[in-house]
């Protein structure tokens, strides 16, 4: 397989880190081999699982390596999937496949909302209430676009850490549960702004993924839409 030098200064996790690179980019690996598992690699290289873990993880953090429960890990084919399946948090669909989330940019602003979203609120629509925009994504870079906008009845102001888990936000500010959701599909073309956040060319064919979320009491607390660069994201949908 490979070699590490243990009496080199470089520490072990990179030099693993390092080979990996090498031995993915081999054509049986991009074609779909499995990685040997943790447990084969320690005991050939005689380390422990945990260095190997953090060798793995780094590259899946990367986007270059995709890890699933029970199959094993293997190259990354270049598009994360969304299940429609049981509902969750992106932070949470993120984490599920290994991919540690990174904000490239979080504004907040308070507006009057368009018509379709106060009505979703059951709003005057002279209300301000609080509007958040997140440019979103791994380490590789960003791939999606996300503008949310909150139910005042929150009673958010504006001042919360939202670089932590939203629905950990809505739970720990507001005593909230974010407990189901509808979600709308489309297909859109990139415009001059979209293209610009997201780094791809005006008109690429984009997935944008609208969301009305619910607490445990069915009240609805944020209307979110999500523009997902479709050669990175890939929504499927399974039925029991």
């Amino acid at each position: 397989m490979f070699e590490i030098d243990k009496s080199s200064s470089i520490p072990l996790h990179e030099q693993i880190n390092n080979k990996l690179r090498e031995l993915i980019s081999k054509v049986e690996y991009i074609n779909g081999k499995m990685l040997p598992s943790e447990m084969e690699l320690a005991k050939v290289l005689g380390v422990s699982r945990a260095t190997i873990r953090q060798a793995i993880s780094n590259l899946v953090n990367e986007g270059l390596l995709e890890r699933k429960k029970g199959a094993g890990t293997k190259v990354a084919t270049g598009e994360i999937r969304g299940v429609g399946r049981k509902w969750q948090s992106f932070t949470q669909e993120m984490k599920s496949l290994g991919i540690e989330v990174h904000n490239f940019e979080l504004h907040l602003l308070w507006e009057k909302p368009p018509r379709n979203i106060y009505q979703f609120f059951d709003i005057s629509p002279e209300s301000k209430i609080l509007k958040m925009e997140r440019l979103r994504g791994s380490k590789s870079g960003p791939f999606v676009y996300f503008i949310s906008y909150f139910n005042p009845s929150l009673q958010l102001k504006g001042n919360e850490n939202f670089n932590l888990p939203l629905y950990t936000v809505l739970k720990e500010s507001c005593g909230c549960i974010a407990a189901t959701s509808q979600e709308y599909i489309v297909a859109i073309n990139a415009d001059e702004k979209l293209a610009k956040k997201l780094e791809v060319d005006i008109n690429t064919a984009l997935l944008k993924r609208t969301r009305e979320v619910y607490d445990i009491n069915k009240m609805p607390i944020e209307y979110n839409i999500g523009y997902y660069r479709s050669d990175k994201f890939t929504y499927t949908i399974s039925f029991e």
